[in-house]
């Protein structure tokens, strides 16, 4: 029996208005479905591929889609063209790192494992690592780092740790702080104060022997050791004060280095302390024997100042050094063949003493703090170095010296090597200079306006040999108006006379006794601390040993 086939043919349906299915004729079951036109260049594909790479696979491959290039006429963009993407499924999340075969190496597997653990436990491995980053971050290189890091690069700057100083004094357990003062808030006050008053002068100083205006850096002449017998008396123990204070000639008393170093607080950074005696309706400043009134900083307010250690480059080693080429400088560049007398001679030296005296002249000099109603008088030793003489006039002048120890070497701040700069850069070296030492050259320049000196002489002294700190050589000289060197490394008188002006003002507040003011080793930051009155008293067992002190261990 033969089976015939039958075949019917569909009935096909004509849009005669447009592409696509007619919607008179469209079916019931398809009428409530959406329609997006589509586009004559648009091609029929595979519904579904799946052993065809994704669209990331075929951009890393080469960033051209597997399938074929496309012609200008597949680019083609006709009616209904932009409407295809709004049907198109897209991925919420990326699945392009899932797998449901774990396909790591067993390396791989081990060195995570690892990186968990020390996540949970730090260990031993972790401090290294984190060591070891620290290390890197000094240097700034990229270096790698061990299993705790997962094998990663780390190229983060650390921040290296602040250097931690310690005080100038050890706060006693009896001691009670009276008052804390922020040195930035020092920053805002000012004062005017008007010329002083002369009330006496004693010593004796040379005159400057201007040879040394001529050096240069390619004939440097070498630092001789000279030694002179220079006082640094405190206030209390000065026999001239001592008498002024029985006659009533001011409220407060002090010396000029003492003060220079409260007028510029705000620039220090090295720890010091002040000694505050209040007796009835007088106020004392005092010093320490062996403080930083005696000794000179160097590069105290460098960015990196010189760090602790054995060498010849330590903060100590560099101190002494520094005050022993001030000493012996300021004596070789004057003439003691000519000298200036004051009023009285020296109040310090006796007929017992046989070294030669350095040349000094101390002058007491009256500043009124407050006004002519109600005066607030300050009686102040200052001391003058010596003298230059221009025609016949005769000036007081500051005598200091700068030293250079080792250009290379850590802690020197970025100095310029002056045997090869001083002549020719000059203003750089003082610029870097006031940078590294600005608290030192701020007591200096202070110091020579209150003693009424008309010129601070600088001289530029540097080792003979980097290695050796015994020898050294003078580079150059170099003259200032002192209030013309202080405008000139932005330090206002008129704040620093606010900041002593304010400073007197707290201290004569207090009560009857003694007090101490203590610069934080490690802030800025002032504090008053109230002492027992026979606090600091073994200082005075070696105060007569301390009081004559030879020029190479002297300030």
């Amino acid at each position: 029996m033969t089976t015939r086939a039958n075949f019917v043919l569909s009935t096909i349906n004509d849009n005669e208005g447009g592409w696509g299915p007619s919607t008179s004729h469209l079916p019931e079951q398809y009428k409530d479905i959406p329609y997006a036109p589509y586009s004559k260049g648009d091609k029929l594909g595979r519904i579904a591929d799946w052993s065809a790479p994704d669209n990331k696979d075929n951009k890393e491959a080469g960033g051209r889609n597997r399938q074929g290039y496309r012609n200008y006429k597949d680019s083609y963009q006709g009616y209904g063209s932009s409407l295809a993407s709004a049907f198109v499924y897209q991925h919420a999340e990326d699945e392009s790192s899932f797998s449901v075969v774990d396909n790591r190496t067993a390396a791989q597997k081990k060195a995570s494992s690892r990186g968990s653990a020390a996540t949970k436990r730090p260990g031993r491995n972790q401090n290294q690592n984190q060591n070891q980053y620290q290390r890197t971050g000094r240097t700034g290189q990229f270096q790698r780092l061990g299993a705790g890091n997962r094998g990663g690069y780390n190229r983060g700057y650390q921040k290296k740790p602040q250097r931690t100083r310690d005080a100038s004094i050890t706060v006693g357990p009896e001691w009670k702080v009276v008052e804390e003062f922020e040195l930035h808030r020092l920053a805002k006050l000012a004062m005017d104060v008007r010329q002083p008053e002369d009330i006496a002068s004693y010593g004796r100083v040379h005159h400057y022997e201007k040879s040394y205006d001529r050096l240069v850096s390619k004939v440097e002449k070498p630092l001789e050791e000279i030694n002179r017998t220079r006082f640094n008396v405190t206030t209390s123990e000065d026999p001239i004060m001592q008498e002024l204070m029985d006659k009533e000639e001011g409220t407060v008393f002090a010396t000029d280095n003492i003060l220079a170093l409260l007028m510029s607080a705000p620039r220090s950074a090295y720890p010091w302390d002040i000694v505050v005696t209040r007796e009835g309706d007088k106020l004392i400043f005092d010093k320490r024997d062996g403080g930083v009134f005696d000794f000179l900083s160097v590069n105290e307010n460098a960015a990196d100042p010189p760090l602790e250690g054995a060498d010849i480059n330590n903060p100590n080693a560099l101190s002494s050094e520094a005050t022993d080429i001030n000493n012996n400088f300021s004596a070789q560049v004057l003439n003691e063949e000519e000298s200036y007398d004051f009023e009285n001679p020296n109040p310090f030296h006796s007929s017992e003493d046989v070294e030669p005296l350095a040349s000094a002249g101390y002058r007491y000099r009256r500043f009124n703090l407050g006004d002519d109603e109600e005066p607030l008088n300050i009686v102040i030793r200052t001391e003058v170095d010596g003298v230059a003489k221009t025609g016949n006039t005769e000036s007081f002048i500051t005598i200091k010296a700068l030293n250079e120890f080792d250009s290379r070497a850590p802690g020197s701040g970025g100095a310029l090597d002056w045997r090869q700069k001083l002549d020719t850069q000059r203003g750089a070296v003082v610029a870097t200079e006031m940078k590294n030492n600005g608290s030192k050259l701020a007591r200096w320049a202070l110091q020579a306006v209150l003693a009424g000196c008309e010129q601070l002489r600088l001289g530029y002294v540097s080792r003979a040999h980097p290695k050796e700190n015994t020898r050294h050589v003078i580079l150059g000289t170099q003259v200032f108006k002192p209030a013309e060197f202080a405008a000139q490394m932005n330090l206002s008188l008129q704040n620093a006379w606010g900041i002593l002006k304010a400073m007197v003002d707290i201290c004569l507040r207090l009560p009857e006794g003694k007090f101490i003011l203590v610069k934080d080793p490690n802030r800025p930051m002032l504090r008053l601390y109230s002492v027992p009155m026979d606090a600091f008293d073994h200082d005075d067992t070696t105060k007569e040993d301390s009081e004559a002190v030879p020029a190479q261990n002297a300030n």
